[in-house]
């Protein structure tokens, strides 16, 4: 009868799933060590653009992101096909217990099939070590990646070349009129405006980004403002002048560590030799 154990692993009866949901949460587990196999990846194949490494390293850290964000897709199927095994035998109470693990398999595969590289769109840490790296070989000047010279960009270029020939006339101008140097100065104005933090209007040690509208912020500051506000029971809204979020929330904020080493390099460029 139902709510009955059986020895009769054929026969309806109650079953536990309490070892089963157990052996799920070691599993679940598992998923902080591939996180923590992605931060490493990420910080290494950032050291390896900072540095001006060579590309094929700076590749394998890449390929290695990759292996983990698959595993992490492959583990959080396998868990989603384990629970929903569990849920329809439950909620079915079939007449006769069915191969759990072959139910298991089925809605695995079935997952599975549905497989794409979108799916990497998906995965946080992946995303966010795609556009550091950019941000990072932006900053470094690094080519691109794959080092392939396409017609588009022999035009560009030309285009290029064409514009640097404008630009030492130009330049040649300045230096006659002496405002030599003005668009540099402006340039570098601008970039360490980029590295103040809008709450404490100094220079951030630990910046985050807002993932909604993607304004930075000074880590401690801005977790401060939001805990103030929620005790208040009101929404933070992002410190930027002119930005549109009201509702900046602690899940939003992510490290954003091609900005900290901006700044450090920033730093040490510009230090005071002794």
């Amino acid at each position: 009868m139902p709510g009955r154990s059986s020895s009769n692993s054929g026969s309806t009866g109650f079953i536990s799933f309490s070892s089963v949901e157990s052996a799920l949460s070691s599993l679940k587990n598992f998923q902080s060590c591939i996180s923590s196999g992605m931060d490493t990846a990420s910080s290494v194949a950032l050291d390896l653009v900072e540095t001006q490494t060579e590309v094929s390293s700076e590749y394998s850290m890449d390929k290695a992101m990759v292996e983990f964000a698959m595993m992490d897709r492959e583990l959080n199927h396998y868990v989603k096909a384990v629970q929903s095994a569990i849920n329809h035998v439950k909620e079915e109470r079939p007449e006769k217990i069915p191969d759990l693990k072959l139910l298991v398999e089925k809605k695995f595969l079935a997952l599975q099939n549905k497989n794409s590289d979108a799916d990497f769109q998906n995965n946080e840490k992946f995303v966010q070590f795609k556009q550091q790296l950019k941000e990072l070989k932006k900053q470094s000047g690094r080519p691109k990646e794959d080092g392939r010279r396409s017609e588009c960009d022999k035009i560009k270029d030309k285009e290029a070349s064409r514009a640097g020939n404008e630009r030492d006339g130009l330049q040649a101008d300045r230096e006659a009129d002496g405002t030599e140097g003005v668009d540099e100065d402006m340039i570098v104005t601008q970039s360490q405006t980029n590295f103040i933090c809008p709450i404490t209007q100094l220079e951030m040690k630990k910046p985050v980004k807002n993932k909604v509208c993607g304004h930075t912020y000074e880590e401690e500051a801005i977790v401060r403002m939001i805990e103030s506000k929620h005790k208040r029971r009101k929404k933070a809204c992002c410190p930027k002048i002119g930005c549109s979020h009201t509702d900046v929330r602690m899940s939003d904020l992510i490290q954003d560590e091609a900005l900290r080493r901006a700044i450090e390099s920033h730093k040490k460029k510009h230090r005071p030799s002794e």
